[in-house]
């Protein structure tokens, strides 16, 4: 157990477990309510990296927790099969990049096999889509975050991102609300909340 904890404290490990508390910090959080699981869903850039297609907060928990595993397992081997040094410093930086390679992989096949089982999750923003009631699946909604889920007759649901003007009664994961307006520049939809006489 010494040897372990010696591991994932020391360098490079100490990085990833770092990250890792944050993770599980997280989710503790959000299965109390206290944090949304797609706060960050659109504020980070994976589509960049080759993981987007899945909720940010999943794709990176998926990429910390295998850099973790891979980081402290490189880094028990590393200290049963060197000698401290500058060599052993030098595999430790080649464990770090290691870790981080197989986190990264890890979350790409998880995108890969969503999108095998939901090849089509989200459908692109269309103006004809206005006028319409929508679901909020985000934990908020405000002028420069959020998405939702709007009906489509023979199709799956689309899924769209949209924006609200501050004023309004504020919109939350499962809140109704009615789809009013396309900004072609953006590539969203403001929405207000549901009229209760329309629901």
């Amino acid at each position: 157990m010494r040897e372990f904890t010696t591991a994932a404290t020391g360098f490079p490990t100490l990085l990833l477990t770092a990250a890792l508390v944050v993770v599980v910090a997280f989710w503790l959080l959000a299965l109390v309510g206290a944090a949304d699981r797609d706060a960050f869903d659109g504020d980070l850039p994976l589509t960049a990296i080759g993981l987007g297609g899945v909720p940010a907060a999943v794709a990176v928990s998926v990429l910390v927790l295998t850099s973790w595993l891979t980081g402290v397992t490189g880094t028990l081997a590393l200290h049963r099969l060197t000698a401290p040094g500058l060599s052993r410093t030098l595999l430790s930086l080649a464990v770090l990049a290691l870790a981080l390679l197989a986190g990264h992989q890890s979350a790409r096949l998880l995108v890969r096999l969503r999108r095998r089982v939901r090849p089509h999750p989200q459908e692109p923003a269309r103006p004809d889509l206005v006028g319409r009631t929508c679901t909020i699946r985000t934990g908020r909604v405000d002028d420069g975050f959020g998405r939702a889920e709007v009906a489509v007759r023979g199709a799956a649901p689309a899924v769209v991102r949209v924006r609200q003007l501050g004023g309004e009664p504020p919109l939350g994961r499962g809140s109704r609300a009615l789809l009013y307006a396309y900004d072609d520049s953006g590539g969203f939809f403001w929405v207000t909340p549901q009229p209760l006489a329309a629901a």
